[in-house]
């Protein structure tokens, strides 16, 4: 599909350069213009969002993830989550531009800290390819918070100040659409904080633009272990041969990969498609973590679905796929509450001492709670 695309639109455009992780940022899709070059024939719904002034969340698509969308299906599940609707400007009861409560619990600018032994840095409001759910739709690609040092040294006096503080997730915006020399003075300068155990970098960059992890970014990533990563793959389409190679190289060099995946309506809320997409990222090397509701940002309704539908997943999940394959399925609580887990019930009840277990398929098995025994 990508190699169709290359010869259609970019055939002078040789491999390397193709492949360089700058051309392809330098190249995004950021304009209506841009967009009908590629895709000619617009639903009305993405016209009446494309063609409307007061979409919250720009445009921007690398040309190599816009090679994966269909020109030709605007239900195609890729497609919907990068290109906007006409629902994005709508907001319904219980959405809000900050439904997480982020600004409340930022102490300086950049930095939310919610849970008593880890900060969220952002590090930038850019991302090479912008996903039309972002939570962060307030903030992202409007140009405001910049990679600036004066901004970053505020950031890190408060980790410092705060001992409590052990793991540091650095996120935005994208992170590694930093250069490697920015993004490498930022972890260093973490480094040097004593109880900063643990470093995470939340990115979709193996997903949207998997040129971006190169030999050289890996081996300086590897300098600063322990560090993790948070990847963001949505759909089974996003595991291509580019971010195979792109998960490889940073499983290799020792970073542990995990996944948080959004669930979205008409993109990934079926069992099938779910079970293929944790089943391709395990043959990545990469554990699905998280399977997020999505959060009820403005103009989020057209992507939420019932927190049952997720429930169906997870039962569809577990049991018949590996467990390592099967996510945490979460609602980030609005107003700050943070990440509440959800589960099918699988506890009946109790007879006696016995716990009343339902397993995968529906059988039914006690279990003799030795809590619950008479002494």
């Amino acid at each position: 599909m990508t190699r169709t695309f290359r010869k259609r639109f970019f055939p002078k455009v040789p491999g390397k350069v193709w492949n360089d992780w700058h051309w392809q940022a330098g190249h995004r899709i950021r304009t209506t213009a841009e967009l009908v070059r590629y895709i000619p024939d617009l639903s009305l719904e993405e016209k009446k969002a494309l063609y409307h002034t007061d979409i919250r969340l720009p445009l921007g698509i690398t040309p190599y993830y816009l090679s994966l969308i269909s020109p030709d299906d605007p239900e195609q599940p890729l497609r919907r989550t990068v290109i906007p609707v006409h629902q994005e400007l709508i907001q319904t009861p219980g959405e809000a531009d900050d439904p997480l409560g982020e600004e409340a619990q930022s102490p300086v600018p950049g930095l939310v800290h919610r849970y008593p032994d880890r900060v969220l840095l952002l590090a930038l409001d850019f991302c090479s390819t912008y996903c039309r759910y972002c939570t962060r739709s307030r903030v992202v690609g409007h140009g405001t918070l910049h990679p600036n040092r004066s901004r970053f040294e505020k950031a890190l006096a408060y980790i410092e100040s705060k001992p409590a503080i052990r793991d540091v997730l650095i996120s935005g915006g994208d992170p590694l659409m930093l250069g490697d020399d920015r993004l490498e003075w930022i972890l260093s300068r973490l480094r040097r904080i004593p109880h900063v155990e643990i470093i995470r970098i939340g990115t979709k960059v193996p997903a949207v633009l998997p040129h971006r992890i190169t030999p050289q970014l890996v081996k300086m990533l590897r300098r600063y272990h322990p560090l993790w990563m948070s990847l963001h793959f949505t759909h089974p389409d996003e595991c291509t041969l580019e971010s195979q190679r792109a998960c490889s190289l940073l499983a290799d060099a020792g970073i542990p990969l995990g996944s948080q995946t959004v669930l979205l309506k008409g993109v990934n809320d079926t069992v099938e498609t779910m079970k293929t997409l944790v089943q391709h990222l395990m043959k990545m090397r990469v554990r699905p973590y998280y399977l997020y509701q999505c959060d009820p940002i403005s103009g989020s309704a057209h992507f939420r679905t019932t927190v049952e539908a997720g429930m169906e997943i997870i039962r569809g999940l577990r049991g018949f796929t590996t467990g390592y394959a099967v996510p945490t399925y979460v609602v980030d609580a609005p107003a700050g509450g943070g990440k509440i887990p959800l589960m099918p019930d699988y506890i009946e009840g109790r007879e006696g001492g016995d716990l009343i277990l339902r397993n995968y398929e529906g059988g039914r098995y006690r279990y003799p709670d030795a809590f619950c025994s008479p002494v």
